[in-house]
This record gives structure tokens, C-alpha cells and sequence, in this order.
């Protein structure tokens, strides 16, 4: 469990150094314990995306608990901090939130949304990688099929995790694209399909309705499936990305979100912003560009890694 810690503390050092750095030496520099520390914090957790409401519900928490406990020394508050947001990130957080559990049903079938640009074939990738090392077969499905590009890409991928791969042309329908690949992964056997589609703009109406399209195109085959809808998230996007789920959401009931580029953001706060903006779970995070850099949300183990310095191990 340390090696794992020590590992993803090292990939969100950027998150971790401005995020947590900033609030360890704001308490430290201040000293002690008065309303201007109070207002700092306040403006750090505002600047790196934690959201109005939960800075809020931060800030006033704190404010409670230095006055029961009567605090005076910055090293307890920072202390109190971190468990005021360790309580948050753990609230309601339970292990039907896993992304994958060996009872799911044959062909387990993922179905991943994103805007442009938020490393959604990267992301696909990486899980198809992570199933193939666990023993699964896997097929991939290109359901992108508005730029060329994307299905070269996906094909890189599938290629290095040893996944399969169903595609059609650049300006095929989408939707026959997925149907043929479900019902290909249903008589072949796979054990999981993932199907990728179009970086499509969230406020673009004509485009949603394509995914509701798609949606129905799997339950034609599979009536239980999707089993995951996973929305891709930029975490370096901040507010954004907050905005973006909750267009998805409505369009495609999310089960999931994957925050991808977790180790180059500064806004280490979105993980707190979107936990309780929309009570959908962060599934998976991304922590670099490598094959094996993908990892399950574990809200214990990554506090952990934010908070825990090279002289506490």
C-alpha cells in the first residue's frame, strides 16, 4: 500500500505541490490561527477550482472545528484540513463505486463520451491495456467516426494493449458501427466492448442526440448495456469540466467520470468541486501519458498522496 501511495503522490506532485503545498505554507507562514488565515485559505481553494460551494462548506467547517477544539497552533489546523477534506471525498463513497467487478455480466460493455481533446483515446487505451493484463478479451469499437484521425489512433492502441478492433470508414453512421460491434463482441464472446465516440461539443444539441441514438443502438442488442457510460474529464479544464458532466449527464446518465491529465493541472480542487457538484463517482484517474498510468479513484489513497510528505513515511 505504501509503494502505491509513494507512486501516485509522485504522478500528482504538480496538484499536490500547488494545491496542498499552497494551503501547508499558507498556515505555516501565518502562524497562528485568526480570520486572515481564514480569508487566504478561502482564495486558495477559490483559485484552484474547489468551486464556490464547496470552498464554502470547507472554510465553515473549519471555522467549526477550531472553535470546539479551540485551536491556536497552524500545525492542528492544517491537521483539521485534511480531515475535513478527506470526510468530504469519502462521503457516501462505497465499493459499488469500483469501476469493474469480476460478477459483471459477458460482455461488459463501456461506453466513453468527452469533448475534443480531454484524452478520451488515451483513456480507452489504457483501460483496454489494464483488462488485457487481468486476463479479459476486449474489443474495442471505433465509434468515432467523424475524423480519420480518431480511428488511426484507436487502432495504435488497441494494437499496443492487444486488444480487438471493429471500425468502419471516416463518415459512417456511428450507430451501425456500435450495433455490428455488439453484436459481434455478443457471438464472439468478448469478455469486455469498449466503445468510443465522437469529441463531440457539449452544447451542441444535434450532436447529443446522436449519443442518446447510440445508447438506444446498444440496448437493442444488450438491454442491460451500457454498463458504464464514463465521461472523460480534462482535469486542467477546472470549472469546465464541472459544466461539461452536467450536460452529459442529462443526455446520457453518467455512471462514472474519468479525470485524465491529473498530474499536469495546478487545480488539484476540481476532485473536490465535482464530488460535490454532481454526486457522480471519479472512477478512474489519469497520472501520465504511459500505458499503465491509469488508476482506480480510491478517495483514501489519494489524500494520502496529497498529504503525505517524504519525512511522514
Amino acid at each position: 500500500m505504501l509503494s502505491f501511495v509513494r507512486n501516485l503522490r509522485e504522478k500528482i506532485a504538480k496538484t499536490k505541490n500547488s494545491f496542498v503545498g499552497k494551503l501547508a505554507e499558507t498556515i505555516r507562514l501565518r502562524g497562528k490561527v485568526d480570520e486572515e488565515l481564514m480569508e487566504e485559505l478561502e482564495d486558495i481553494l477559490l483559485k484552484t477550482d474547489t468551486g464556490v460551494e464547496m470552498t464554502t462548506l470547507i472554510i465553515d467547517k473549519l471555522r467549526d472545528e477550531i472553535k470546539v477544539k479551540k485551536l491556536t497552533e497552524a500545525e492542528a489546523v492544517q491537521d483539521t484540513l485534511q480531515n475535513i477534506m478527506s470526510d468530504i471525498l469519502l462521503t457516501d463513497y462505497a465499493e459499488t463505486e469500483d469501476f469493474y467487478s469480476e460478477k459483471a455480466s459477458k460482455p461488459y460493455v463501456i461506453f466513453f463520451l468527452g469533448v475534443n481533446g480531454v484524452g478520451k483515446t488515451t483513456t480507452i487505451g489504457k483501460v483496454a491495456s489494464r483488462f488485457r493484463q487481468s486476463g479479459k478479451s476486449v474489443l474495442i469499437i471505433a465509434g468515432d467516426t467523424f475524423r480519420a484521425a480518431a480511428i488511426e489512433q484507436l487502432e495504435i492502441w488497441a494494437d499496443r494493449a492487444g486488444a480487438s478492433i471493429i471500425k468502419s470508414q471516416q463518415g459512417a453512421d456511428p450507430s451501425s458501427v456500435v450495433f455490428d460491434g455488439v453484436q459481434s463482441a455478443l457471438k464472439k464472446g468478448y469478455d469486455i466492448v469498449l466503445i468510443d465516440t465522437a469529441g463531440r461539443q457539449h452544447n451542441k444539441a444535434n450532436l447529443m442526440q446522436e449519443l442518446s441514438k447510440m445508447i438506444r443502438t446498444i440496448k437493442k442488442v444488450i438491454p442491460a448495456a451500457p454498463h458504464e457510460t464514463l465521461l472523460v474529464l480534462d482535469a486542467t479544464t477546472g470549472q469546465n469540466a464541472v459544466s461539461q458532466a452536467k450536460t452529459f449527464h442529462e443526455i446520457a446518465n453518467l455512471t462514472g467520470l474519468v479525470l485524465s491529465k491529473l498530474d499536469g493541472t495546478s487545480k488539484g480542487g476540481i476532485i473536490l468541486n465535482i464530488r460535490h457538484s454532481l454526486g457522480i463517482p471519479v472512477k478512474l484517474i489519469g497520472i501520465g501519458e504511459q500505458i499503465e498510468d491509469l488508476q482506480s479513484f480510491d478517495p483514501v489513497s489519494f489524500v494520502e498522496a496529497m498529504f503525505t510528505t517524504e519525512q511522514t513515511e
